[in-house]
């Protein structure tokens, strides 16, 4: 770096930056990196994301708060490098030996007996927090910017204090921060900086636009990308002599660790599409409500909000992915997240996204990435990965205290470029970095757990910002979910994000919710409550909303006829023991048993959905029985990840749009549980069906008569929905339901909804025009549904319902990212107020999704004094696992029933070989003996091939 020639104070400052470490020589290649080198390191970074990473509305909003004129740039870059300003005191610069032995050799000394003795250390970024704070106030900035650039500097490790937090212990004295020739190193550091990235003086360098406070939230997120990338020793290995500090050598080395890594945005600036879109991406003409879709797109004059109500099988991913272009090229938007259900409905979505982003840009396909926690089984994304080199998948962490990585940060496969790779680069595959793939695929978690307090998550923001957001089956969010998804929608209407909604039976109440939540982000709380959210008058529909404007909602008729849907009620008999519960439950599986052997006397596939694993395994036992094996199918929850993968691409082969490669079978019976119950492309003649609330229950009968010109048995010509799990529906006598059905749904709702199905029963349903007709009906409050006599149990059921949804409502608050009264805070000051909830896996399922805890186990069976896999291929005595049987192992992954779940966490552990294992570590084994059983808490559990897990007492 450039050097100062005169005596005295400079050279005295000059010394100090000589001196002043950012990273060991442990941590740094061998060599020290001063601290000076690896904030140039950063900004370098910070550069080539700037040019090649952020998104055009990204670079707009800093081109925005900086004044205009190119300062955004300069703006950026020094956010980003000034984040580790904070190393910079005696409290971490004591930390390393040799690099205490320099400082205090160049005058900076410290009470090792203070600093030691304080029983809690005071971490660099709030350090960093306060230094920054102090000195932008010395130069003149005014109070409101000063008070939201703090935040991000403090809060580059993944949480973000309080003012509070920034405060030395008195105990200190003044110690950690430094006093002395301290502040002024510090001040030098800041100074020698900001010159050498070219912004001037950091007076010149104020802001002249205070950020939303999402914004700031992923602005930060930026950040802590720019820092991680920039601690990667493999390609910033240290500099220790100041002369060799500069911006053009820090900017070598990220041009290099830039093109190693293989990292790259998304599509860049984009020219509105034409009105052929739909055609050039899907090569067919788009229905009118797919029109209506894109249209409404480009008739938003802001970022917004869009919530599409259309039947099943209407094409509404289609249609938002078109939306999603054109709303991308309007508000710059570089990529595009698919939020989906449910794992299983991820995976063919994955392969849909990849297919439409390679229409625009054929390189482009390789920049999709799927997200889910079970993702290592989708065979298309393991190939890819595999085909570039990569691990099955990323689980890298995070950084240190001395902002160095504890892992490789994805070059698990030596470093080297792959040429062609058709997969995402491998460091976003690491921990809490998926979102910031430009292309991703997952499951609605992945924004839920954007709504969080956890740790890092600015990341998840940054990586949803800059992006079109497209979340489907949002009916589908119960009232505990929903606190999270309206959190969500608050910060990315706040962050000025597109968002696509979509819905086949959004009920009015939710539709409303959804859409006030975003503009409370994207305008203000009383701004919001003060706009009208019209209620649709067809259906399909639109409803759009943006900030400034009237809520829009727009329909048109259905691209088909409506489908007269038969309803018949096949009621069952309720146990009024325990000890009658076996033979009840034979005779309503004995009844199911014979009305499909009548109705498939011609052939035909039917579609059985149970609510309750139980019930699907002991009707799926009858029926395979009664109509041999090979014409009847099992799929549910509680089989292997394997199984379940590989049964429901069989089920959507089978019963998927028909080909000539995969005919239509002549026979099929499918009994499922709820995985078939929406984002389920299978198309069935009959549906038998328990009890569900209506939305769920037209989303199942969604999955029948769903794919034009399939020949169906003449018996089976006229839709039908037969719908059990219920008691006779009588005018004087409340139904009862079978227990586990109250238990998932909850009373009220069903009773409303057996009411529905009664006075339907023997009539039709016109589907999809009286869907929304009866989704209102069941769900709006003052609607009169039931009969007199049942009103007593309706009100009761009422009250219990209410408040169980208040205390599931409250609940949630406990992991928001936002408390009620702090959504219009002005900065990020204090939004970990009190610390973070854990960040694994199992601690952010649990926070975004109540209900009764279940947890996932290996079955391994005990194999001649060692362990062998499900399969029974052989392990070693202490449970080593090949790499070649990795895949094998975690396929024997299943889910256990919450009554097992809590025994199963006491008890099981992982085998003594998966200790060290980065996949199999946190994996609690299930050690099956001889037999294929094994006792959980007093219960017998055996794994059968055809029925998954099975739970028997023990006598």
């Amino acid at each position: 770096m450039e050097q100062h020639t005169a005596g005295g104070e400079d050279a005295v400052v000059v010394a100090q930056l000589g001196a002043l470490w950012g990273k060991s020589k442990q941590k740094a290649g061998g060599t020290t990196n001063l601290l000076l080198s690896h904030l140039l390191d950063t900004a370098a970074v910070a550069e080539l994301m700037w040019e090649r990473f952020l998104a055009p509305s990204t670079r707009g909003l800093l081109e925005r708060l900086a004044g205009g004129g190119g300062r955004g740039r300069r703006l950026f870059v020094w956010l980003c490098g000034v984040h580790d300003c904070g190393k910079a005191t005696p409290a971490f610069q004591r930390m390393d030996a040799d690099g205490a032995q320099a400082v205090r050799a160049v005058g900076l000394s410290w009470r090792e007996s203070v600093i030691a003795g304080m029983r809690h250390g005071w971490r660099h970024d709030r350090a960093g927090g306060k230094l920054i704070r102090d000195v932008l106030r010395e130069v003149g900035w005014q109070d409101e910017h000063v008070e939201w650039v703090w935040p991000l500097v403090a809060g580059h490790h993944g949480l973000f204090p309080s003012a509070g937090d920034l405060r030395e212990p008195k105990k200190a004295a003044g110690q950690l921060q430094g006093k002395g020739a301290w502040p002024q190193a510090q001040r030098g550091l800041l100074s020698a900086f900001t010159h050498e990235i070219g912004a001037g003086s950091l007076a010149d360098l104020q802001p002249v636009v205070v950020p939303t406070r999402a914004e700031q939230l992923f602005l930060s997120g930026l950040v802590v990308m720019a820092d991680w990338i920039a601690s990667d020793e493999k390609h910033f290995q240290g500099v220790d002599a100041l002369e060799k500090v500069s911006l053009a050598g820090a900017r070598v080395r990220a041009e290099a660790a830039w093109a190693e890594l293989g990292l790259r945005g998304g599509w860049g600036g984009r020219e509105l599409p034409g009105r052929d879109v739909f055609l050039e991406r899907f090569g067919e003409e788009p229905r009118p409500s797919q029109r209506m879709v894109i249209d409404a797109a480009r008739a938003m004059a802001a970022p917004g909000l869009m919530v599409v109500d259309a039947p099943m099988g209407e094409g509404k991913t289609k249609a938002a992915l078109a939306a999603a272009e054109v709303l991308a090229a309007r508000f710059g938007a570089d990529g595009v997240f698919v939020g989906m259900p449910t794992q299983a409905t991820s995976d063919p979505m994955f392969d849909q996204v990849r297919a439409w982003v390679k229409t625009i840009d054929p390189e482009l396909a390789s920049q999709v990435a799927l997200l889910h926690g079970k993702r290592m089984f989708n065979k298309t994304w393991k190939a890819l990965l595999e085909a570039a080199g990569s691990e099955p998948d990323g689980r890298f962490g995070s950084v240190d205290e001395y902002g160095c990585c504890d892992d490789a940060y994805g070059m698990a496969s030596g470093g080297a470029p792959v040429p062609e790779r058709q997969a995402p680069a491998e460091w976003f595959l690491g921990r809490h970095r998926g979102l910031l793939c430009p292309f991703v695929v997952g499951t609605i978690d992945q924004l839920l757990f954007a709504a969080t307090r956890t740790k890092h998550v600015m990341l998840r923001m940054a990586g949803l910002a800059g992006k079109v957001v497209i979340l489907d089956e949002v009916h589908a969010a119960d009232v505990y979910m929903s606190q999270f998804l309206k959190e969500g929608l608050r910060w990315l209407g706040q962050a000025r994000v597109p968002v696509v909604l979509l819905s086949a039976t959004l009920a009015p109440a939710q539709r409303e919710d959804l859409v006030r939540a975003y503009l409370a982000g994207a305008e203000g709380a009383d701004a919001a409550a003060r706009v009208a959210v019209p209620q649709p008058r067809g259906y399909p529909c639109v409803t759009a909303a943006w900030p400034g404007a009237e809520v829009r909602v727009e329909h048109c008729e259905s691209w088909r006829d409506d489908l007269a849907v038969r309803v018949e009620v096949l009621p069952e008999t309720m146990p009024t023991t325990v000890a009658d519960a076996v033979a009840v439950r034979r005779a309503a599986d004995a009844a199911v048993a014979d009305l499909l052997d009548a109705r498939l006397s011609d052939g035909g596939c039917a579609l059985v959905i149970r609510n309750t694993v139980d019930r699907a395994q002991t009707l799926f036992d009858v029926l395979r029985t009664r109509f041999g094996a090979d014409e009847v199918r099992l799929l549910h929850g509680r089989l292997t990840v394997q199984q379940r993968a590989e049964r429901t691409a069989e089920c959507l082969t089978l019963l998927g749009p028909q080909n000539d490669e995969h005919p239509r079978p002549a026979r099929l019976i499918v009994v499922a549980t709820q995985l078939a119950e929406q984002s389920f492309d299978v198309d069935a003649d009959l549906l038998v069906t328990d009890l569900t609330t209506v939305d769920l229950l037209l989303q199942r009968i969604g999955r029948m008569h769903r794919h034009t010109g399939v020949r169906r048995p003449s018996l089976l010509r006229q839709p039908t929905v037969v719908v059990t799990g219920m008691t006779a529906p009588q005018t004087d006598v409340a139904p009862t339901f079978v227990y586990g059905s109250e238990g998932i749904y909850g009373r009220y709702l069903l009773l409303r909804t057996a009411a529905v199905v009664a006075e339907a029963d023997g009539r039709m349903w016109q589907v999809p025009s009286q869907v929304p007709e009866l989704v209102s009906t069941v769900y709006a409050p003052g609607a009169d549904v039931v009969s007199a006599a049942w009103r007593d149990a309706e009100h009761s059921a009422r009250q219990e319902w209410d408040e169980k949804q208040r205390d599931r409502a409250d609940s949630a608050g406990t992991f928001l990212l936002s408390r009620p009264d702090e959504h219009d805070a002005p900065t990020l000051e204090g939004l970990h107020y009190a610390g973070a909830v854990g960040s694994g896996d199992t601690d952010l399922n649990a926070a975004v999704r109540d209900g009764d805890r279940t947890l996932e186990v290996i079955l391994i069976r005990d194999h001649d004094s060692g362990f062998a896999t499900l399969a029974g291929r052989r392990l070693t005595a202490n449970g080593d696992v090949a790499p070649e049987l990795l895949d094998e192992v975690l396929g024997g992954t299943v889910r256990l029933s919450q009554r097992l779940s809590k025994s199963a966490e006491k008890d099981l552990v992982p085998l003594p070989a998966w200790i060290g294992h980065s996949w199999l570590r946190h994996s609690r084994a299930l050690v099956l003996d001889a037999e294929g059983r094994a006792d959980v808490g007093g219960i017998c559990v055996r794994y059968d091939d055809e029925l998954g897990v099975v739970e028997e007492r023990l006598t």
